[in-house]
């Protein structure tokens, strides 16, 4: 049967109606005070709504102007600082107790963490046959998507998916806590098969391994790590596990709740939000740059050959034409991040004295390098620290995940968040988000379809 395809240039002409149609011009929204991505002038956010969840503090209003300071990133009154000296000072794992912690709003003791533990290994099998329909029968070659897509197909498999009561958003959290590491390893198997025609191993769950040692077994052919990776890759998910209400992916989890949808449809809608590049897929941008810079600058210790090219990619002239240097600036954090500063140390330890340091020492550059021709670039003096991003790849990296997974990792992680945000939004939200946008279309007169040019 033969298809009739829109040609190219009637494609053409279609897109410049549409853009005719939908540009806004920008003087507009100063002329209406209209704060565009419901952030003011100075950058500071529009208060949308309260948390008792997470505090994201970077700066200080001092007699009412923006303020530098160190970057402190609070769960549940906890300096994630503290929560991650903690566990290294203790030897152990820390992303199941910082789940106990959002959810349920303090540290577990060791008989409660060893429960709750348990109870996540209960729950990380997926539902008979579901490999098979959702994931095996139609493969992904972007595991975000796919991670989405077997969220919302759960819904289909709980026989209480419509159920409002707080005992089942809870058994539904903690089900998808457990279960999304094991559908991100598994979609990637059938990623590398179907994609890559490479081969596709499938190992069963242990019981015994936790979230980290999970990814990690799932993923390696012998199924072997070491204590310090597992350990590594433990500090990464809890690092990215929350970062308060107004980031763009728990925003949208919290919108979605409001409207008092399900909350497999919440969850899926977050993890579509968090893949792209100007959130969670950031990360990848990142390594992408990296390659970018390794290709085109001949000797990667002299700061002036970096430099030149990091000007070119703020002119729009190198990498993707984006003009931005991945990895720096953020919506919040000023003069540091405190998951970057946390994350550069641990990726400086396992980089030193391997062949990768060189890419470290490269990130570092990039990192130092930024704020100075970034200001001489733009012509701005707003304060430009690295983010989490900066190392979070060139850790994964290390720990031998594959790019298709940095993305997906961070959802592995932040369904802690969203879920704690998701239940305070149902307990104290009873309002649906709803805010205004500033109507500028003129009135018109409707013409008869026969008289229209």
């Amino acid at each position: 049967m033969n298809k009739q395809y829109i040609s190219d240039e009637r494609l053409k002409n279609l897109c410049n109606n549409l853009r005719d149609a939908s540009v806004i011009a920008p003087q507009l929204y100063e002329k209406f005070h209209v704060k565009r991505g419901l952030r003011r002038s100075d950058g500071t956010g529009v208060i949308a709504g309260i948390t008792n969840i997470c505090n994201v503090h970077g700066y200080v209003m001092n007699e009412g102007e923006r303020e530098s300071i160190e970057g402190d990133l609070v769960y549940r009154g906890y300096r994630i600082s503290d929560l991650v000296a903690s566990v290294e000072a203790e030897d152990r794992f820390g992303f199941e107790e910082t789940v106990y912690l959002l959810l349920f709003g303090d540290l577990p003791t060791a008989a409660e963490l060893q429960e709750f533990t348990d109870k996540l290994a209960l729950y990380r099998p997926l539902p008979d046959n579901f490999v098979v329909d959702m994931i095996l029968k139609a493969p992904s070659n972007n595991i975000m998507n796919k991670l989405a897509r077997s969220v919302l197909a759960l819904y289909s498999y709980d026989e209480r998916c419509e159920e409002k009561t707080l005992e089942n958003e809870l058994r539904t959290a903690i089900s998808l806590v457990a279960k999304l590491p094991v559908i991100m390893t598994f979609a990637y198997q059938v990623k590398r098969s179907h994609y890559d025609n490479k081969s596709m191993i499938m190992h069963p769950l242990r019981p015994e391994e936790n979230t980290a040692q999970t990814i990690l077994s799932l993923l390696r052919a012998d199924r072997q790590y070491t204590k310090e990776e597992a350990q590594l890759l433990d500090i990464l998910l809890m690092l990215h596990a929350e970062h308060g209400g107004g980031n763009n992916s728990t925003f949208t989890c919290r919108v979605m709740t409001s409207s008092g949808t399900d909350a497999y449809a919440a969850y899926s809608a977050a993890i579509g939000s968090l893949k792209g590049p100007r959130h969670g897929g950031a990360n990848l941008k990142v390594m992408e740059m990296l390659e970018d810079f390794k290709t085109n600058v001949k000797h990667w210790e002299n700061e002036g050959e970096v430099a030149d090219h990091m000007r070119k990619i703020l002119r729009k002239e190198a990498n993707d034409h984006s003009g931005l240097i991945y990895g720096m600036g953020h919506a919040v954090y000023t003069l540091s991040d405190p998951r970057e500063k946390i994350l550069k140390r641990k990726a400086l330890a396992l980089a030193e004295g391997k062949e990768i340091e060189a890419e470290f020492r490269l990130l570092d550059t990039i990192e130092r390098l930024t704020p100075e021709i970034f200001h001489a670039e733009k012509g701005s003096d707003k304060v430009v620290c690295a983010n989490v991003d900066m190392y979070s790849g060139l850790v994964y990296k290390m720990l031998r995940l594959p790019m298709d997974l940095y993305t997906p990792m961070f959802a592995i992680s932040r369904i802690a968040g969203w879920s704690a945000h998701r239940m305070e939004e149902l307990l104290t939200g009873n309002r649906i988000i709803r805010p205004a946008y500033k109507a500028i279309a003129k009135p018109r007169t409707y013409a008869p379809i026969s008289e229209r040019g």
